[in-house]
Order: C-alpha cells, then sequence, then structure tokens
C-alpha cells in the first residue's frame, strides 16, 4: 500500500476547516463562560436591588421612629416630623454642596491633552518632511 501526499490545496482546506472548528469551538466556549458570569451579575444586580429596596424600608420606618420618640419626649407630632425632615433637607444640601465642590476640581486630562498635541504635531512634521523630501 502506497501513501499519498495530500495536496497543497487539500492541505490548505483541511487547515482552513481546522481553524474554522477551532475558532467555532472557542467562540462556544467563550459563550458558556460568559453565560455563567452574566448569570451571576444578574443574581447579584437583583440581591443587590434588594438590599437597596429593603434599606429604603428600613430608613423610612426609622425616620418616623425618629419623629415619634421626638413626639414621646413631649413634642407635638407635626413639629417632631418637621424636625425630621429639616434635618434629612439639611444632610440633603450638605451632600449636594460636597457633590458640586467635587464635579468643580475636575480638570481635563492635561498630560494627555499635551502628549496627544505632540504626537499629531510629530507625525504631522515628519509627513510634511517626507514630502518635501519626495
Amino acid at each position: 500500500m502506497q501513501y499519498e501526499e495530500p495536496t497543497v490545496g487539500q492541505l490548505v482546506a483541511s487547515v482552513t476547516s481546522d481553524m474554522s472548528r477551532l475558532v467555532r469551538n472557542e467562540i462556544e466556549l467563550a459563550k458558556a463562560e460568559v453565560k455563567v458570569e452574566v448569570t451571576s451579575a444578574v443574581k447579584g444586580g437583583g440581591m443587590l436591588g434588594a438590599a437597596g429596596f429593603l434599606g429604603v424600608m428600613a430608613f423610612i420606618l426609622l425616620s418616623i421612629a425618629a419623629a415619634y420618640g421626638l413626639t414621646a419626649l413631649g413634642l407635638h407630632p407635626a413639629w417632631a416630623f418637621l424636625i425630621v425632615a429639616v434635618v434629612y433637607l439639611l444632610l440633603a444640601g450638605l451632600i449636594a454642596f460636597l457633590g458640586v465642590k467635587a464635579f468643580k476640581s475636575i480638570k481635563p486630562p492635561e498630560r494627555s491633552i499635551r502628549a496627544a498635541k505632540e504626537t499629531a504635531a510629530l507625525v504631522t512634521s515628519e509627513g510634511r518632511a517626507e514630502a518635501a523630501h519626495s
């Protein structure tokens, strides 16, 4: 029995087929891995959402408890709830002030901008120099 060597065309077809199969398998593996990660992310997001909702509910109940606590100290309920609301408004104003201050401190990335301008200038000057030498 004599062994026939494959032709170049057969070798190219074989390599192309093998590469195609390899790429498909890699894509399938990536899909499977991403599916597991996405499932975990969805579960985690759902749990964080539930925790956030329960935190908001607890905050509301604690606010009501604080107002009733002030009522138990002898304040009229309307004044007690007003005091709790004003405290929250003051906290919100302070947080908003700090947030605006943080935004105002943001500056453009000066080093990156300078480097990009230098690169652009270098590229355009080299392009001009090459055109002048031609």
